[in-house]
């Protein structure tokens, strides 16, 4: 006789309860049983297949960029000037496509958009060899800009929060402890291939790269992530195309969305001034060229060490508590940087809190935009966000320059370091908890 186990005892199921079941209870296919090990099996490997298509669409969208600068500038004779505003230009294109790239993903259409934009950026990428002059290469730039757009944080953490809901933020750090190592991939196989022949093969050796095994991998993860997201939904709305995908009249007027906005972007702001000038901060402050690189090249590990912290600490900690911790950080980082002129171990605490603060607010920014805003609409409410978040990063840099001028490196610190205590100050108020807001 059939038996139950109710309290680590076993006991006999009455005869009438089997004859309800029938044997086609006992006798389904294993295949129709829900194995809750297999199932987040297949869930890894398809966010390990996002991981490293991310890893691979990063280093080479993204990272050639700086890994092949100065050889641009050397073999073609192209103004640096002239090249950083590309990149740049390219940075903003990406962000000005976000809320479209945005609403395709509400729609369903994530995997379909990532996988053809990998696809479009590699293409672009192989024909940087042949362009004639710096405006060119700089249009192809602006190509290439759509393609981050389509790819690169934004619309896979827009993807996989999603498909993941209140589950992303493991999905997430995943994802970022292994692209964190694109910069790792992108600048050493790019010098081998350049010093080996030119810098035409390391583009194309990147733009195969990304065709080949960037886009097949976000293809793989990502309908994998919507497949199993559609499964869960009632039969009468299976897919993501019977929601409205453009954000309520609501969400623009709300003063929660744009202090949240402007929160994220004042951060990204501090980030693109002390990262793009960060050897020539440390130079003024009186560090050596040897222990700035050294300084700058750990930041990426700290980036790392903070996410595998966050994932320690993450059943512990509120997400709001986490957020307010990495703005902090970064304010701190800011001050740490205008102190190091009179101690230098004050760099290695720099290094620590930009590294760690701005490694964890990656993730926390989509857990944080959900949790403020809901999941309805959420790739095109988070794409929306991205349009002045990356506008800020990508202008930093100028930004910076044109404070150094106007008072050196002291000024553009300060600055610095007044964006993050605002936008510490917007995101506070952006997500202090209220009664009556959808899925936070």
């Amino acid at each position: 006789m059939p038996q139950q186990r109710l309290g680590g005892r076993a006991r006999a199921l009455p005869r009438s309860a089997v004859n309800g079941l029938g044997a086609g209870h006992f006798c389904a296919p294993q295949r129709d049983r829900f194995n809750p090990a297999a199932a987040s099996m297949t869930l890894s490997r398809a966010l390990l297949c996002v991981a490293v298509g991310e890893t691979i669409v990063w280093a080479g969208l993204y990272y050639l960029f700086p890994a092949l600068l100065l050889r641009w500038e050397e073999a073609e004779a192209w103004p640096k000037t002239l090249l950083t505003a590309a990149f740049a230009a390219a940075v903003m294109v990406s962000a000005v496509v976000s809320p479209l790239t945005g609403r395709l993903i509400d729609r369903g259409h994530g995997p379909l958009m990532m996988t053809g934009c990998a696809l479009f950026g590699a293409a672009t990428l192989a024909l940087l060899p042949f362009a004639g002059s710096v405006e060119i290469f700089a249009a192809l730039w602006l190509l290439i800009g759509i393609a981050m757009g389509g790819t690169l944080y934004e619309p896979c953490f827009a993807l996989v929060t999603r498909t993941r809901g209140i589950d992303a933020r493991r999905g997430i750090t995943l994802i970022t402890l292994v692209a964190g190592f694109a910069g790792t991939l992108s600048f050493p196989l790019n010098h081998f291939v350049a010093e080996s022949g030119d810098w035409h093969a390391a583009t194309w050796t990147f733009a195969v790269l990304v065709a080949a095994v960037g886009a097949p991998l976000l293809w793989l993860g990502t309908s994998h992530l919507e497949k199993e997201w559609r499964s869960r939904q009632p039969a009468a709305a299976p897919s993501g195309s019977a929601r409205t995908t453009v954000p309520p009249p609501a969400i623009w007027k709300s003063p929660v969305f744009w202090s949240l906005a402007a929160g994220f972007s004042l951060l990204g702001a501090n980030h693109g001034i002390v990262i793009n000038h960060l050897l020539p901060i440390l130079a003024d402050r009186g560090i050596g060229a040897g222990t700035a690189v050294f300084a700058a090249s750990m930041i990426g590990p700290m980036q790392v060490a903070g996410r595998l912290a966050l994932m320690a600490s993450e059943k512990h900690v509120s997400g709001r508590a986490v957020a307010t911790g990495c703005f902090a950080a970064i304010l701190l980082a800011t001050v740490s940087l205008l102190l190091a002129e009179v101690e230098p171990i004050f760099v290695a605490l720099f290094v620590v809190l930009q590294g760690s603060g701005h490694g964890i607010i990656s993730i926390m920014k989509p857990v944080m935009i959900r949790e403020v805003l809901g999941e309805t609409n959420f790739g095109a409410i988070s794409g929306s966000i991205a349009v002045p978040y990356l506008a800020a990063f990508a202008l930093s840099p100028f930004a910076g320059s044109l404070l150094w001028e106007l008072g050196g490196y002291d000024l553009a610190l300060t600055v610095g370091g007044i964006s993050s205590l605002i936008g510490l100050m917007c995101f506070r108020i952006a997500s202090r908890p209220r009664p009556g807001v959808a899925d936070a």
